[in-house]
């Protein structure tokens, strides 16, 4: 926890495009220990064994793997992020592929990781036979994702231009089941007690309150700046309970 991936100096870091969360810059740091938290919480599954990770974007969780792991290969398919990994963070192996053909034989890894990725993907259930195939027997897929009950409410398609098919609970659930995998956990992320003190000091959501600076255009409240600067993964919790009302989903399923 509190891990901050090292980023080369000589790289230039990739333009937020709101498909991806980027490390380093402030006024992103709620989105990036968000998503930081949740590799934390299942690094312990990488450990001393080979792990692709199924859309690396940046490639900052990649790295955190690759601080337990045997090996990690992280494979995403936009070359000018390829090529910013493999400068970035040296102890990733990295490749360019299709995550609808995984470019691996089968039963080759043990881990798969695939945090906040699902979401962007058309063929969800053809991407989760990918990955059934790809992993020796017994291994384990690790998967977050938007809760879609909270992420985009009341909607029937996501907010965010980047998802073509977000998922409640019991939605992640079928899908893993479907596919072939026992699913061993399914939990969500939540604010932790410093979080939720944030959230009733800017009107209810620290959350909304970044979305409408963002939606406005203009300068950052130097006190929400200060906020969102101030997070880090420790303010965020993973459980079982109350996954209805989770922000993002947790799951590991075995193959």
């Amino acid at each position: 926890m509190g891990y901050r991936a090292p980023v080369a100096t000589d790289t230039t870091p990739l333009p937020l495009t709101g498909e991806r969360t980027v490390p380093g810059i402030v006024e992103e740091n709620y989105w990036f220990r968000r998503h930081e938290v949740a590799y934390a919480h299942l690094a312990h599954h990488c450990a001393d064994v080979v792990v692709l990770e199924a859309g690396c974007g940046e490639g900052y969780g990649a790295d955190l793997l690759a601080g337990t792991a045997r090996r990690v290969l992280a494979l995403d398919y936009d070359a000018h992020t390829v090529a910013h990994v493999a400068k970035a963070y040296p102890r990733v192996a990295v490749a360019r592929g299709n995550l609808a053909g995984l470019p691996l034989r089968d039963g080759a890894v043990d881990v798969v990781a695939n945090l906040q990725v699902i979401e962007h993907l058309w063929d969800q259930e053809g991407f989760l036979a990918e990955c059934r195939r790809v992993l020796a027997p017994g291994g384990a897929l690790l998967v977050t994702t938007p809760n879609r009950i909270t992420f985009s409410p009341g909607r029937d398609t996501p907010l965010n231009p980047f998802h073509t098919r977000e998922l409640a609970g019991h939605e992640l659930r079928d899908l893993l089941v479907d596919a072939g995998f026992t699913v061993e956990f399914l939990g969500g992320v939540h604010h932790g007690l410093r979080l939720r003190e944030l959230d009733e000091r800017f009107g209810g959501s620290i959350i909304d309150a970044q979305i409408d600076v963002a939606l406005a255009g203009g300068a950052w409240p130097a006190e929400l700046l200060e906020a969102v600067a101030s997070v880090r993964a420790e303010d965020f919790v993973i459980g079982e309970d109350d996954i209805d009302a989770s922000l993002d989903l947790v799951a590991v399923a075995r193959a």
